[in-house]
């Protein structure tokens, strides 16, 4: 692939059986960044749960599309975070640093109301050099 070529990452997005406009993830050059990854199993949304089970999710999925991309989670180098409450930072945060305990990743989180019923959403963006994918 040419780097300054982008290329898509992943089968088109599917939430509660319709397709979105919007690629799961984009490969630019050495760099990959992942749509905000919203808890979802088996391509439902994830409306029930707490914030510990919506994290968690959210982070498989992550961890799916970074693989995908021949990524991993270790290659993460900066994620954004969107939560529906400040109280939910706690569960969140110890979720978090379960699937990041080493070195984590720069990032952002904020307080936001959602276009679905759930708790939270994470992007990032994800570097590994070409020549270091498999």
């Amino acid at each position: 692939m040419n780097q300054s070529q982008k290329e898509i990452i992943g089968k088109p997005l599917v939430i509660n059986g319709r397709q979105l406009s919007l690629s799961r993830a984009v490969r630019a050059g050495d760099f990959v960044f992942l749509t905000g990854q919203v808890p979802m199993v088996n391509g439902k949304v994830m409306t029930s749960g707490d914030i510990e089970e919506q994290t968690r999710a959210c982070l498989e999925n992550i961890r799916e599309t970074l693989t995908e991309s021949g990524c991993a989670l270790c290659d993460v180098v900066k994620s954004m975070v969107w939560l529906r409450s400040r109280d939910d930072f706690g569960g969140f945060d110890a979720i978090y640093a379960e699937y990041f305990p080493d070195g984590p990743p720069a990032r952002s989180a904020l307080i936001s109301d959602f276009l679905v019923d759930i708790r939270v959403e994470i992007e990032c963006i994800a570097y590994k050099p070409l020549e270091q994918r498999g």
